[in-house]
Formats: C-alpha cells, sequence, structure tokens
C-alpha cells in the first residue's frame, strides 16, 4: 500500500512538472508560430532564441502589483483563477499517456488514476471548469467581466452538450467508458478518427469552445469587451487564467489523442523486437507528438480563423453541432446492429 503511494505520488509530480512546462512553453510556441504565420521573427532575445521567454515572462508577471477594485469581493476574486487552474491541471488525472513501464522489478501503469468512468470524470470537470471564469466576471464588479463571464456561461451550456454526444459514438464502439480500455479498441490502425469522423470534428470544434480559443474567444473579446472576464486581473492571478488557458488546451488535446488518435498506441511497434522497455517509451513518445500536432493545430487556428459573432457562435452550436451530434449517434447505432 505504502509502495502504491510512493508511485502515485512520483507520477502526480512528474505529469504536473510536464504540464506546467509545457503550458509555459505553449506561450513561446504561440508567439513564435503566430510570427510565421505573418512573416515575422517574433521572440528571439532572452535566453537562447528566445528559449528563456517563457521564464521572462513569469518574472514580469509575479512582479507586478496585485490591484483588486474597491468594490470587488475580494475572496471569490481571489478564489477564481485557483479555481481555473485546479481543474484544469485535476482533468488530466485519468488521461493515460503510456501502457506499462517496467522499473525496479514493478510493472508500473502510466496514468494516474484508472477509473471506469474516466469519460464521465472530464466531461464533469469541464463543467466546472467554467465556474472560475463566471466567479471571476461577476467578482469584478465591472460590466466588461460579467459580460464575459456570462458568454462563458452560455458557450460551456451550448457546447458542453455536443461534446457530450460526440462521445458516445466512441463509448458504443468500445463499450466501455474507461479510457486505457477505449485505448486498446484502438490498437493498429482502428483508431476511432476513421471509425467516427463526424465525432472527431464535433468534438474538436467543442474543445476550442470549451478552452476558448479563437474563434471562440468570446468571453474575452478584446474589441468589445476590454479583456472581458480577466479585465480587473493583473500580477499572478492574471497569469494563473493563461496557465489554465494553457493547460486546458494540453488536456483537451490529450483527450483528442485518447479517444480519436490511438492514444499511445504506436502501430504495429510489437512486431519490431524492440524490448518491452523501449516499446513503452516509444508508445509514450508517439503520445507526446499527437498531442503536440493537436497543439499546434489549436494555435495555426487562432492566427487563421476570425472571431465568430455572438449570434454565428449559438447557431453552430444549437443548429448544426447538435444535429450532427444527435446523426452521429443514430448512424453508429444502426451500424452496429447491421
Amino acid at each position: 500500500m505504502f509502495e502504491l503511494l510512493i508511485i502515485s505520488t512520483i507520477k502526480i509530480v512528474v505529469m504536473l512538472i510536464v504540464l506546467l512546462t509545457t503550458a509555459a512553453y505553449m506561450v513561446l510556441a504561440e508567439r513564435r508560430i503566430s510570427a510565421f504565420v505573418q512573416d515575422r521573427i517574433g521572440p528571439n532575445r532572452v535566453g537562447w532564441q528566445g528559449f528563456m521567454q517563457p521564464l521572462a515572462d513569469l518574472v514580469k508577471l509575479v512582479t507586478k502589483e496585485d490591484i483588486v477594485p474597491k468594490a470587488a469581493n475580494k475572496f471569490i476574486h481571489d478564489l477564481a483563477p485557483i479555481i481555473s487552474v485546479f481543474i484544469a491541471l485535476t482533468t488530466f488525472a485519468v488521461v493515460p499517456f503510456g501502457n506499462t513501464i517496467e522499473l525496479f522489478g514493478r510493472t508500473i501503469k502510466l496514468q494516474i488514476a484508472d477509473v471506469n468512468i474516466g469519460i464521465l470524470y472530464i466531461l464533469a470537470l469541464a463543467s466546472i471548469g467554467v465556474y472560475g471564469i463566471t466567479l471571476s466576471g461577476w467578482s469584478s464588479n465591472n460590466k466588461y467581466s460579467l459580460l464575459g463571464g456570462l458568454r462563458s456561461s452560455a458557450q460551456m451550456i451550448s457546447y458542453e452538450l455536443s461534446m457530450g454526444l460526440s462521445i458516445i459514438g466512441v463509448v458504443m464502439i468500445s463499450s466501455s467508458l474507461q479510457l486505457d480500455k477505449i485505448v486498446e479498441v484502438q490498437s493498429g490502425l482502428r483508431w476511432n478518427i476513421f471509425l467516427q469522423p463526424i465525432g472527431f470534428i464535433t468534438f474538436l470544434v467543442s474543445s476550442f469552445a470549451e478552452t476558448n480559443r479563437t474563434p471562440f474567444d468570446l468571453p474575452e473579446a478584446e474589441p468589445e469587451l476590454v479583456g472581458g472576464y480577466h479585465t480587473e486581473y493583473s500580477g499572478l492571478k492574471f497569469g494563473l487564467f493563461f496557465l489554465a488557458e494553457y493547460c486546458n488546451m494540453v488536456v483537451a488535446s490529450a483527450v483528442i489523442t485518447t479517444l480519436y488518435l490511438g492514444g499511445w498506441q504506436f502501430p504495429y511497434v510489437e512486431t519490431f523486437g524492440l524490448s518491452p522497455f523501449v516499446v513503452s517509451l516509444l508508445q509514450i513518445a508517439a503520445f507526446g507528438a499527437k498531442v503536440a500536432a493537436i497543439l499546434f493545430f489549436f494555435i495555426l487556428v487562432r492566427w487563421t480563423v476570425p472571431r465568430f459573432r455572438y449570434d454565428q457562435l449559438m447557431n453552430l452550436g444549437w443548429k448544426v453541432m447538435l444535429p450532427l451530434a444527435l446523426a452521429n449517434i443514430v448512424v453508429t447505432g444502426m451500424f452496429l446492429l447491421i
């Protein structure tokens, strides 16, 4: 029991370090990719070719003055960014980033929490995550912040439904809510992106909406809401919202990889005649490469697609995404019956 506790603690610490480091360097990646798209150079002064830019940004945010509006609810104002970051980090707990690995004579499962309702856990936490944004908008006592919080709530309601329905096709095919079982069903090249293309597109678009990324960044829409829900935030608390956004991107990419891109599956790696340890490392690398590809797509879309109007956002959610997700369930059920 004590050994299991130690192993679980090590896995949690390692994944926290990986998540936070990835989120920090996603900022650098975003700035370099946006510079590439716009034919600029991007940050290249701090450290080796801008490699230390995230550290410089962190120092700048930590040393800035923390300003709280006089009429704000200080407790909720302080709590909101913590909720956002906590939800973003804990969602990753059920995502398998590999199969198993042999270390020190023990077989270690590469998943922090192997629960049989992993999908429900993810959907539940995704629903709670919006509370951080909504509470930040309300507690700031600013009309722009409040509008941003309300927009985020409406957006979550509109797209959470499509997201949940898009996963049902995957659950029907794999007959399980357990994420590692869903990955195992996709062995070889039987990835759900080929079996569930409509579900994949629906889930991908919903992920953009859930993470408040362009073209779904209506809660913070600078031209009309100044900064939206984080208008009245500064310093470290402002940085926590950014950290939560990028952590949510990483988690969303990991979930998309798990559900639709075969997770840690490296097609036919077992036939290469490699040692189990090397196979495990290749599977972890395959998972990381797939997540990186989805993250690159997240960034590319931001700098190529304009923001929707609010009526367009709602029309897409209720008149396009929802019917598509329902039709996908019906078609999947018919194929399984046949």
